[in-house]
């Protein structure tokens, strides 16, 4: 991380109260965590609904700047009260498993659609400066209920702004791929798995987008930085292909293939060549600039930085990616995030590139 971003996140974090929901999920205690070690704040509240995660957390992090609200995004009154004083939203709340939201339709559409506009609505009752919502590739051209309604997400977070009237609110997404060893990864399910000898794999073609935990949380907090609204951020994150991902986690193991599951993709997209029309490209990330815009303020005009025009008809997908992860970088990476045992120290493992 250069000390010029650094630098640019203290500014905006500076006397500042974050609130960031689903605080006690994979992304929200890795954000919590480099809040705490590297930036001053005024205050972090950690929102969730899980009172054990919660303990857990307080226990371990020691930190007077943070403060636990228990509560579910579903619920509008709550809401109301955790963003009162706020001035940053981090929205990382959301049901996320696939299976889970297909079987359970009605309490998918209410966390991941109806928590999304209840929290826009608290956002702008109490001016809240910037929110954040987290996306994920799943959302373009969805074909599963969890992708559907991240979909719907995107899109009132985008057209919220036409609500902020004169208020300063000012809300954007950023959307990005699979997040190596987070709630849902395949990760731990082969972990697990190469114990018995056996891994199971839908379809030997299968690619996806690919990142770390920390390397998440780094690209939110600069998505933060350059907001201006409306905005859906886009990281350029290598790919992987499923086969290597076995090969560096389980070598010895046989691999079953058992078929794609309902709703699941052989390679996944984070920009479409509609969406490529209205992007504009800098050299680590992509912006969606909103097609309909009726609120002051034009991101085209707002984002700092070297751009040029995304090439007409370009697409981003898994499987037609410039840069790939290789076994030994996916080893790597593993072993640095605690999937994989390896001799290299730290140290060593920082210098092959794997820290971020």
């Amino acid at each position: 991380m250069s000390k010029d971003l650094d630098s640019t996140i203290q500014h905006v974090l500076k006397d500042k109260t974050i609130l960031v929901t689903g605080g006690t999920g994979s992304f929200g205690q890795c954000f919590t965590r480099i809040l705490c070690r590297r930036f001053s704040f005024k205050a972090l509240r950690v929102f969730s609904r899980d009172e054990l995660k919660q303990h857990d957390m307080a226990r371990s992090l020691c930190d007077d700047r943070i403060r636990y609200f228990i509560g579910d995004v579903r619920d509008a009154d709550r809401l109301q009260r955790a963003v009162q004083g706020a001035d940053i939203i981090i929205h990382a709340a959301a049901m996320k498993q696939v299976p889970t939201c297909e079987y359970n339709p009605f309490e998918a559409v209410k966390t991941n659609i109806l928590g999304a506009q209840y929290l826009i609505e608290a956002a702008l009752d109490q001016q809240v400066q910037r929110v954040i919502a987290l996306s994920t590739d799943k959302a373009v051209n969805p074909i599963n209920l969890y992708g559907a309604t991240k979909l719907c997400a995107e899109r009132i977070f985008v057209q919220g702004n036409s609500y902020a009237g004169s208020r300063p609110t000012r809300m954007s997404c950023v959307r990005y791929g699979n997040v190596l060893g987070s709630r849902g990864s395949v990760v731990p399910v082969f972990a697990a798995q190469r114990e018995r000898g056996v891994v199971t794999v839908t379809d030997k073609r299968m690619t996806r987008f690919w990142l770390t935990l920390e390397q998440a949380v780094w690209f939110v907090l600069k998505c933060l930085t350059l907001a201006r609204g409306g905005e859906i951020f886009v990281p350029r994150i290598p790919s992987i292909r499923i086969l290597d991902l076995v090969e560096a986690m389980a070598p010895n193991c046989s691999i079953e293939y058992i078929g794609l599951r309902p709703g699941e993709k052989l390679h996944e997209v984070l920009l479409t060549e509609d969406e490529s029309r209205h992007a504009v490209e800098y050299d680590e990330f992509f912006t969606i600039l909103p097609e309909y815009q009726s609120w002051p303020g034009r991101p085209r005009e707002g984002v700092a930085g070297k751009r040029r025009p995304v090439p007409e008809g370009f697409r981003y997908s898994s499987d037609t990616n410039t840069c790939w992860l290789s076994v030994e970088e996916l080893r790597t990476l593993l072993a640095m995030n605690g999937f994989l045992n390896t001799a290299l120290s730290r140290e060593a493992l920082t210098a092959l590139g794997a820290g971020v």
